[in-house]
């Protein structure tokens, strides 16, 4: 594997920024890892952040590098700060920094695929909720969501009137967020993408979804898993596992691994 650090301009930021860029590479005398690449294009996993930490800590935290080489899997870590993977109110374009920008830049700078079945997107807390909305929200981008120790939205709350009734504690943070902006129809509205995809008969991404028994957003997740668990027919093929741990990375680099199980008869067809 290679491991790029790749610092570049971003339009819908209007700044520089950076990502971490895992590439496969099929080596015959590497010692100790077994590696795969594919004979073209390759796919990828889009690996999110949480709230507290930045595009290097997959590697620090986690062996990501070493659960990626077998399957032949580039795997891109962009830098968002904290902002939810929201288009801010008071603050960047997050959301079409990494939903869409993102993906057009680094095919632009390597070979991945634009298919829709190579590309996968996961990542935890903050970065978990960010990719259930990014992956809902442009399902047609993407095979497989996988939603470690998160919900759908880590803060659920009553809408009035389009707007969020938000807890005290968050309202700061919601302010340089969504400002006054109605949230229901948008993007943001994260249940309404999943009921989008339902009324068109897809695509549907799949979705693996974990959280620890004593993570303090395991209501959050409970909230998400009911509304998946609701649809007939399971069309998401939607996974929830909830099973002893914390918001720890123990339980993440633990469930990264089993997030690339649930998508790897998907990646081995690639490599």
């Amino acid at each position: 594997m290679a491991l790029m650090h790749v610092n570049f301009f971003s339009e819908s930021l209007g700044m520089c920024v950076a990502a971490d860029v895992i590439l496969p590479q099929a080596a015959t005398k590497l010692v100790g890892m077994e590696t795969a690449a594919p004979a073209e294009k390759h796919p990828v996993l889009w690996l999110l952040h949480g709230s507290s930490d930045n595009h290097t800590i997959w590697q620090r935290r986690t062996s990501i590098e070493r659960y990626a080489a077998p399957l032949g899997l580039a795997v891109v870590m962009p830098n968002v700060h904290l902002n939810g993977y929201t288009d801010m109110a008071h603050g960047g374009r997050y959301f079409t920094y990494v939903a869409d920008e993102l993906p057009r830049l680094m095919r632009g700078f390597f070979p991945f695929s634009e298919n829709r079945e190579d590309n996968f997107i996961s990542g935890l807390s903050m970065g978990g909720a960010g990719c259930m909305k990014i992956g809902l929200a442009r399902p047609a981008q993407y095979a497989a969501i996988g939603c470690l120790s998160a919900g759908a939205d880590n803060h659920p709350s009553k809408s009035v009137d389009g707007k969020r009734d938000v807890d005290p504690r968050w309202a700061p943070m919601y302010e340089r967020m969504y400002g006054d902006r109605k949230l229901e129809g948008t993007e943001e509205d994260v249940f309404g993408s999943m009921q989008e995809i339902v009324d068109a008969g897809g695509p549907f991404p799949r979705i693996y979804h974990a959280c620890g028994s004593s993570d303090f957003l395991k209501e959050a997740a409970h909230h998400t898993r009911d509304h998946f668990q609701a649809i007939p027919g399971n069309p998401f093929d939607y996974t929830y596992v909830e099973d002893e741990g914390a918001h720890t990375w123990e339980y993440w680099d633990a469930h990264i691994q089993d997030f690339l199980k649930f998508i790897r008869p998907s990646v081995a067809l690639k490599a």
